[in-house]
């Protein structure tokens, strides 16, 4: 069982919940949900909600691996370099969920099979070469969740062009949660945290005109205003003192919220139902995030 826990510590359950909303974002957005009934419906968004959980736990498992050097100075209680559990199985354990991913969204179509191999790719060249750098690494970062958002759109049997536009805001929304981190450790720069504040500005502000262009701008409020409470609250707090606990916590903020900014999504497209369903993931990921590390 000890092993066990170890081996979810390494996949932050937590931020998984976060990504199976992304995938519930890009299927409402899809109009799939309106147009099938509730048989249809079922099997394929499981699929693509099993693909996301591979996937994202996967991406993050290797995380600790390519880190593990870095880890036993910075954060030598995670279960590589505390011994718990060792890089080979580390990295068994993330092939395995990779794999898995891919095929789970295999089975809805081929291009969710591309999109989840897509995924997997640039989640291994994230955590191997572009992490480090500051402006390949929050982009790389950004891409996946960008892609993981598409993965649900890929319900449906062909993405249609524009649709692959909306992948930018999740780019830019989690290249500013990974600037923002960059001062976790050792504190960091207000130059930094002003820039995550501006591109946080931009994402909510992109949301909400595509929901005045859909005529949701109210029900799309109803989430709008709690994810902007969530991620400028820890975010201004860490710019009056920017040491490395108050940017954790907004780092933390940053990627918990994602369940409410993918609830506007789905809202801001007419999916009230979704998003409330989206937006009861909250709880479980904030009741995750206080038994396995976010970050």
């Amino acid at each position: 069982m000890e092993k066990v826990i170890n081996y979810l510590r390494l996949m932050r359950p937590a931020n998984i919940v976060t990504s199976v909303s992304d995938v519930l974002a890009g299927i409402a957005i899809s109009g799939f949900l309106f147009t099938e009934s509730i048989q249809v419906v079922l099997i394929p968004v499981i699929w693509l909600c099993l693909s996301t959980i591979g996937l994202y736990g996967g991406g993050v498992v290797f995380n600790d691996v390519f880190d593990a050097e870095l880890d036993r100075v910075e954060r030598p209680e995670r279960p590589i370099p505390s011994g718990k559990v060792t890089k080979a199985e580390a990295s068994l354990l993330g092939g395995i969920l990779l794999f898995f991913g891919i095929v789970m969204a295999a089975l809805n179509s081929f291009t969710s099979g591309l999109m989840a191999f897509l995924i997997a790719f640039f989640a291994l060249l994230y955590n191997k070469l572009s992490k480090h750098n500051s402006i390949a690494g929050p982009l790389n970062m950004g891409l996946c969740r960008g892609l993981n958002l598409l993965l649900g759109i890929s319900i449906i049997p062909a993405i249609p062009s524009d649709f692959y536009l909306l992948a930018v805001i999740p780019v830019i929304y989690i290249a500013s949660v990974t600037i923002i981190s960059r001062g976790e450790v050792h504190g960091g720069s207000r130059r930094a945290l002003y820039t995550g504040l501006v591109l946080y500005m931009a994402v909510i502000s992109f949301i909400f005109y595509i929901s005045i262009l859909k005529g949701k701008a109210l029900l799309t409020l109803v989430f709008l205003l709690p994810f902007s409470w969530m991620i400028f609250k820890p975010l201004v707090r860490a710019i009056k003192d920017p040491i490395g606990k108050n940017i954790g916590k907004a780092v933390k903020g940053g990627v918990i919220a994602l369940i409410l900014m993918n609830s506007a999504w789905a809202a801001s497209f007419g999916a009230a139902y979704t998003a409330l369903v989206i937006a009861a993931l909250l709880p479980l990921s904030l009741w995750l995030a206080k038994l396995f590390a976010v970050t």
